[in-house]
């Protein structure tokens, strides 16, 4: 007779055995830094369906790869796993070609005002096609530096380049996301829309 296996099981990798303090540490990786990493891997062009997915399988090469990570640059190796993560999952969508999965669950979304709901929705999707309009070596300090307040000096570490390159990056990631609102403010213009 066979032996049954649980399907949460089934397929997953064995987690390498850990010592207490590595558990410690690992969960407060995961406390610590999960709301970053989430909204690190959507600004980084995960669709919204895949993030609780991608956050997890970079918490799994964390806890893979623990002894490797260096007290104090937690959030770096992260960031950078995180990045992978994403390029990943948008090449994996590229393939999959799905589109409109996110429309369709979210219509199901309840709240008190709806207009004020679907107009912070067409602003996050507006924000999130000029994103991926981005090359992502302007991105990732842009994401980094304006939406998470990280101050330079952190993204520096975080991204393994000198500040003045950060510095340099971040200009031109300014100049790009100006050329590209107003591109798409244009074309709703031209449209008879709001973009």
């Amino acid at each position: 007779m066979p032996r049954a296996v649980s399907a949460r099981t089934e397929g997953t990798p064995k987690a390498p055995p850990r010592t207490a303090a590595a558990e410690a540490r690992l969960r407060g990786l995961v406390d610590g830094h999960y709301d970053f990493i989430w909204r690190s891997l959507r600004r980084l062009g995960v669709p919204e369906a895949d993030v609780d997915d991608c956050a997890q399988q970079v918490f799994w090469v964390a806890s893979r790869k623990l002894e490797d990570i260096l007290a104090g640059s937690e959030r770096a190796y992260l960031f950078s796993t995180a990045m992978r993560v994403a390029s990943d999952a948008r090449r994996s969508l590229t393939r999959r070609r799905e589109v409109g999965e996110e429309v369709a669950g979210e219509a199901f979304d309840t709240g008190p005002d709806p207009e004020e709901i679907a107009d912070k929705r067409r602003a996050r999707a507006f924000l999130d096609e000029i994103l991926d309009a981005m090359p992502m070596d302007l991105r990732a300090p842009f994401v980094l530096f304006e939406l998470e307040e990280m101050p330079t000096a952190e993204i520096a570490e975080v991204l393994d380049l000198p500040p003045g390159t950060v510095a340099s990056r971040l200009r031109r990631a300014r100049e790009e996301f100006q050329k590209i609102v107003a591109r798409e403010r244009a074309r709703g213009a031209f449209r008879g829309g709001k973009p």
